[in-house]
């Protein structure tokens, strides 16, 4: 697939993604919504493998870099790449957050902490919604 393709299809009308994504999938990736914690599907998994954008398909975070946090939603310290994610300061909610997007379809996918004190190589612990991906197991 060439390059060009994968961004359009990649940058779709809200009609287009509500045709494609559950009402809850739209909630969270395209409205900056969350998931209750300990609900998603790869809080506690350990199947190692590779953390696409669910709407987009996009290689986001792989199994080598996710670890208990205890925080209900899937944690990883580093994504894929530097360019795989957006970051975007986010201050709703009264407090200063950093948002976390896919790069290829600007979709939410939660929010990155760094500072807390985790025992993982870069101090950061990106907290991501389950429900933001599909996990594609290693053979």
């Amino acid at each position: 697939m060439e390059h060009g393709t994968e961004q359009s299809e990649a940058h779709k009308t809200d009609e287009e993604w509500r045709a494609i994504l559950s009402p809850a999938e739209y909630q969270v990736l395209r409205e900056a919504g969350t998931e209750a914690p300990w609900t998603g599907e790869y809080v506690s998994t350990k199947t190692k493998g590779v953390y696409r954008c669910r709407a987009c398909g996009a290689e986001l975070f792989s199994s080598d870099t996710k670890f208990e946090s205890h925080c209900g939603w899937p944690s990883y310290w580093s994504p894929l790449a530097e360019d795989r994610v957006r970051l975007l300061e986010d201050n709703s909610l009264g407090m200063r957050r950093v948002e976390v997007r896919c790069a290829r379809c600007d979709s939410h996918l939660g929010h990155v902490f760094e500072g807390e004190g985790y025992p993982t190589p870069t101090d950061l612990r990106y907290c991501i919604n389950s429900i933001s991906l599909t996990l594609e197991p290693a053979e």
